[in-house]
């Protein structure tokens, strides 16, 4: 079987919105966003939540500024670094690391507008390492007549 050589990093709630902390869900299971990465036979890397591995399923909804403190920075680093050394790994052998998908808003996920705990540590450490890729957020948004328009955007910032 051929390989694409290919894999895009997504927050781990783009795959699993079961993780997202109440009422704050807006899918049953994964984002339709997904699908094009699907179709072209990119693999998909999942992060880990650091919010579900820091305060648990029944959390309360929390700003990046009540996130922002010592312990829930060295959960998101500890968290980043395995992911990163798996990313210097796949461009060790030639794979092709197409974007990174995180959630606009998330204290946790945010890449831009002001960028997530985690996102922010994660990102540190892609520069630290020389890893340079596309990004893409999911609007904190209701989605549901904006699948087909997020579909297109992605597939154009990635280059998929």
């Amino acid at each position: 079987m051929n390989r694409s050589n290919k894999v895009v990093i997504v927050s781990h709630c783009i795959l699993n919105q079961n993780s997202v902390v109440n009422p704050l869900a807006r899918a049953k299971g994964a984002f339709d966003i997904i699908q094009p990465i699907l179709d072209r036979g990119i693999g998909i890397i999942q992060l880990p939540c650091p919010e579900f591995k820091f305060l648990g399923l029944t959390r309360k909804p929390m700003t990046i500024e009540e996130y922002d403190c010592h312990d829930y920075r060295r959960l998101c680093r500890t968290l980043a670094e395995p992911v990163v050394k798996d990313l210097l790994e796949y461009k060790a052998n030639d794979y092709e690391i197409v974007g990174l998908i995180g959630i606009h808003h998330s204290p946790t996920c945010g890449i831009t507008g002001g960028r997530g705990i985690f996102m922010d540590e994660f990102i540190k450490l892609l520069i630290k390492e020389d890893i340079n890729i596309n990004r893409f957020e999911i609007p904190a948004c209701d989605l549901d007549d904006k699948w087909d328009e997020l579909k297109e955007e992605l597939v154009k910032t990635f280059n998929i």
